[in-house]
This record gives structure tokens, sequence and C-alpha cells, in this order.
């Protein structure tokens, strides 16, 4: 898992009638938000029959894991820094890490992964079956999030956009992985990225901040906010390569036994000479239970000897120190400087996996 990161200062997250209402520093926002997710969701212990208490700790398995709540974070800073109050801001900021449980639970299925957040993935503890009806009862129930919490129209037109964002990028990736597509482009790795990850990691909860509170979000969120989210993911192809287990929270190097086309991999193959070239794809052809464990590592030696997982932590950087430049200006123009600082000192510490 990443580091914990320094806290915030404390800020004053709502403020109706000029009352301070409550001081949080960044461990009490996330808290927050993870208590309203939790209180949104059935208990075992109020279960009439043994299944329906099964029920319940499935749909309380992956946010009970933990998680940084980094996208509610973000979402409630934005919409603190222009001015709107935490009660208003706390349903969209669960139902937004509510989706972020949901898609896990599928993609864990799709990408036909070990591990979530240090533990076996859901579908490994239950079966494909339920952990799949748990992800779409996680789905319904963000919707009934936002519905009970009288979301305005564009927010729910902002979610509907990130779902169908996310699930076109997934199709992409996985379309990709089954009809064994190497002639892929870096230009092709970014735009599936940008769709599948980087849009709900950082433009949905800038412009979700922003809806909430009555605002039209500037273009510069979904700009700079891809750039963001592009180098964070990038960040995160790195650590799955170039990480610690322990801190990583997920395999080591399951992005090569799920055969994924991240933009270290892409950058490998074009650089490569023919003879790895095709050693490389003969192993990513492969289904994963059919994987020589020894040509796994192969790879996965070859990616660092050869600078591609360098290459790739370069292009995220970039990316995020130009996604940041963008942002600041704009921010530091809202109204609650404070609340901006937040969200800038937020990102800056998401985008360096120190939060």
């Amino acid at each position: 898992m990443p580091r914990e990161m320094s806290p915030c200062p404390a800020y004053p997250v709502a403020r109706e009638g000029g009352i301070v209402a409550a001081m949080l520093t960044l461990s009490g926002l996330r808290e927050a938000i993870r208590q309203h997710v939790l209180g949104a969701l059935p208990r075992p212990e109020a279960a009439y029959r043994p299944e329906v208490a099964e029920y319940a700790r499935l749909l309380r398995d992956y946010p009970e894991r933990g998680g940084k709540m980094l996208r509610g974070a973000l979402l409630c800073y934005t919409g603190l820094a222009y001015g709107a109050g935490l009660e208003r801001l706390l349903p969209v900021a669960a139902a937004l890490e509510l989706f972020q449980n949901w898609v896990l639970i599928h993609d864990d299925i799709e990408d036909a992964s070990d591990e979530r957040r240090g533990k076996p993935a859901l579908h490994k503890l239950y079966g494909v079956p339920l952990a799949l009806n748990a992800g779409d009862a996680l789905h319904a129930r963000m919707w009934a999030m936002l519905i009970e919490a009288e979301a305005p129209r564009e927010v729910l037109r902002e979610f509907a956009r990130l779902v169908e964002l996310t699930a076109q990028g997934q199709h992409l990736e996985m379309t990709w992985v089954e009809r064994q597509r190497f002639d892929l482009t870096e230009a092709d790795y970014l735009e599936m990225c940008s769709q599948k990850a980087a849009y709900y990691t950082a433009v949905a909860p800038l412009r979700l901040g922003a809806l909430v509170a009555g605002a039209q979000p500037p273009a510069v969120f979904e700009q700079a906010g891809t750039k963001l989210g592009l180098g964070f993911q990038i960040i995160d192809d790195v650590l799955n390569l170039a990480g610690e287990r322990e801190k990583y929270g997920k395999e080591i190097a399951g992005d090569l036994w799920e055969g994924k086309r991240t933009l270290i991999l892409l950058h490998f193959l074009r650089q490569a000479e023919p003879p790895e070239r095709d050693r490389a794809e003969a192993l990513l052809r492969l289904p994963r239970e059919e994987k020589p464990a020894s040509e796994v590592g192969w790879l996965h030696r070859r990616l660092l000897e050869t600078g591609a997982v360098a290459y790739a932590q370069e292009v995220a950087e970039g990316m995020l120190g130009e996604g940041l430049e963008a942002l600041r200006p704009v921010l530091a123009r809202l109204p609650d400087s404070e609340a901006a600082e937040a969200a800038l000192g937020l990102l800056e510490s998401l985008v360096r996996r120190e939060a």
C-alpha cells in the first residue's frame, strides 16, 4: 500500500449559517466518507437469514478492506473550494467511492486477478457468480445514494458519463488481450487509459465537486485531470513491476500474467529485437494458467533491464507535472483558498503515490 501522507491542515468543512460545524484533516475526511459508504450498505447482523447475511458481507467486503477514499476526498475539497457544504458533498463522494468498489469487483473478475488490497479478490473467495452479483448490487446502491441525496441532474449525468467511459475503456483493453493485438501504439494505450482510469480518477472528482456546488466545471478540469489520471495510472503500471508487494497491495507482475497492453510493454515491444519480441508475444498469447512462471520472470526482468519501466516513469512524471501546473492557477481563483490548497495538496500526494 502507498505510504500515508502528512495530514492536510485542519479545514472547516461545513459552515452553514457561518457556523463552523467540523474541522477535518484529510484522515478525518476519509473516515467521514468511509462511514457514509458503510452506512449505506446492509449489515450482516441485521439479516433475517444466513444467506442474506452472507450477501451483506460480500457488499461490505471491498469497502471494509480500506482504500484511501482519495477520489471522494478530492471531490469534497473541490466542492468546498467552490463554497458547497460538506453535507451536500458527502453523499456524492460516497457514491463515487461505491463506483470504485463495484468496478473493482467486475475488473478483478474480467482480468482474472488474484488479489485486491492485499487480500484474495472477491471472486477468489466466493466464486464468480456471487462476486458479480455483489458488484451489481453496489452499482444499484450507488444510484440509490444519489437519488436519496437529491443530487442535481448534472451530477447524475456526470455519473452516467463516468460509467460509460470506464466501460468503453475496459472494453478496449479486454478486446486487445482477447484478440491478441500487438499492433498497438502508445497513443492507443493513452486513449484507452484516459477512458478506463483517468476520467474517474481525477476528471470526475474535480467536475463533480464543481457541479455539486452549482458551478460549471472549467474545461481545464478535463484537460488537466486527464493528464493527472494518466500519470497516476502509468505510475500504477510501474509499481506493478517495480513496486513492493506489501506497499502495492496487489500481485507484482500481475499485468504480465494478465497480458495487459501497458505503456511499458508497448514501448518494450517497439524497441525489442525480433527474437525477443517474438518470445514476448508468444508468452502473452497464452492464457494465464498456461504461462510458465520462468517466462513471466524473464519478461519482467527485460522490462526493467531495457529501460521500458524507467521510460514509463518519465512519461508519467511529465504528465503529472503538466496537469498540476495547469490546475494550480484555476483552483487558486476559487472562493475558498484553503480548500483549494487542500485539493492541490491532495493531488500532489496522490500523483506521487504518497497518499
